[in-house]
């Protein structure tokens, strides 16, 4: 029987939340399941609907208490809608949705889903992620994080479903068409003959950016011909933090050696022709997802071993891990694989087909239990 699915989210910009559902909502659409999403839109919303799901936009992550408002809307829109599964992405919107929820009569509730995205900060506005009858933990660290920092948490009721990417996407040996290439060279020429050390990610304080400049520069010091690309913009908030991380380049003599490339969606193209990938956050990441889309593209990463991305190297390339924060042991592990390149799995674990397989039948599963946990749920 097809199923009715509404997922919750702030928005539908870039990001590993925004693809993820994106993914979902898809894989439901082509299976002949009804998918929905409610989300303030965004950049993402027309694929959204290209691939056959239908968005509703509310300001489900305005942060004011009045978003909260909107749980009476949404316990309505549950009714007419006939929905089966409610799934709440992130922490506002879980809110309005719990609210909605748990104020419904138990006969005509949805099933309640939510999934942690991340190592949220420890309070009670966060603990509404671990409220779903059924949580989706995506990876190992984060199961374990939630454990670790919410007593009341069932384990019976978290499954861990760890993010995956397709691999005729990213796949070993691919290369960018020509015309990109073409475009590539007359926009970047400052690259040419140059060995290419890049790290995706948005600009912000915690990815790491500030030990990525200690890293070219400690690579230049030891006769490395490298160039350090930035693949990552920064949004109104950071264009202050962007402005630091020039002048600290320009302190550091680096200022012709490390390009800034801002907001990027070609970050495949640009990883597969670079010769090493970075994976720098200073606090550990819930998934190591670019690292993981390198890996898949047969470039060698170096990562500093914590939090998600640690899961991934440690399965498909663990040469690449080092100590968070030794930015000379990076820089090191670089030289070692520019002169060896390391050997790497092929990826059978982390793939899309997976992650979508384990979602949708844990769906199918919390319809088929009425919502009752499980102890075989925990993968």
């Amino acid at each position: 029987m097809p199923l009715t699915v509404l997922q919750t989210l702030p928005a539908l910009e870039t990001g590993g939340v925004e693809r993820g559902t994106l993914d979902v909502a898809a894989e439901l659409a082509r299976r002949g399941h009804r998918s929905l999403v409610i989300s303030g839109g965004g950049a993402l919303q027309a694929e959204l609907a290209a691939n056959g799901s239908h968005h509703h936009t509310w300001p489900i992550g305005r942060k004011s208490p009045v978003t909260l408002l909107l749980a009476g809307r949404l316990r309505r829109f549950l009714r007419e809608e006939k929905v089966d599964i409610l799934h709440a992405r992130s922490r506002l919107p879980a809110w309005v949705s719990y609210l909605a929820w748990k104020n419904m009569p138990a006969e005509d509730r949805p099933l309640f889903i939510t999934t942690v995205h991340g190592p949220y900060r420890v309070n009670r506005y966060s603990a509404v992620m671990t409220r779903g009858q059924r949580v989706i933990a995506v990876s190992r660290y984060i199961y374990d994080y939630v454990l670790a920092n919410y007593p009341g948490a069932d384990p019976g009721k978290i499954t861990i479903i760890q993010r995956g990417v397709d691999p005729q996407r990213y796949r070993r040996g691919y290369g960018p068409a020509a015309d990109w290439l073409d475009r590539w060279r007359s926009e970047q020429p400052q690259l040419q003959g140059k060995t290419l050390v890049t790290l995706p990610g948005r600009i912000t304080r915690w990815k790491g950016h500030a030990d990525f400049i200690d890293i070219v520069g400690e690579l230049k010091r030891s006769g490395g011909n490298v160039h350090g690309l930035v693949g990552g913009g920064a949004a109104a908030r950071r264009r202050g933090f962007l402005k630091e991380l020039n002048r600290l380049a320009v302190r550091r003599g680096l200022e012709h050696d490390i390009t800034f490339l801002g907001t990027r969606t070609d970050l495949r193209e640009v990883m597969s022709v670079s010769d090493v990938v970075l994976s720098l956050a200073n606090i550990p990441e819930a998934f190591g997802r670019t690292a993981l889309e390198a890996l898949s593209l047969g470039r060698p990463v170096v990562a500093y071993d914590h939090g998600g991305a640690s899961e991934v190297l440690a399965e498909l390339q663990p040469a690449g891990l080092v100590e968070p924060g030794n930015t000379n042991a990076a820089a090191e592990k670089i030289r070692a694989f520019l002169d060896a390149p390391p050997d790497i799995a092929s990826n059978r674990t982390f793939t899309l087909e997976r992650m979508l397989d384990m979602t949708l039948a844990l769906y199918e599963q919390a319809r088929n239990s009425g919502g009752e946990t499980d102890e075989k749920s925990v993968q």
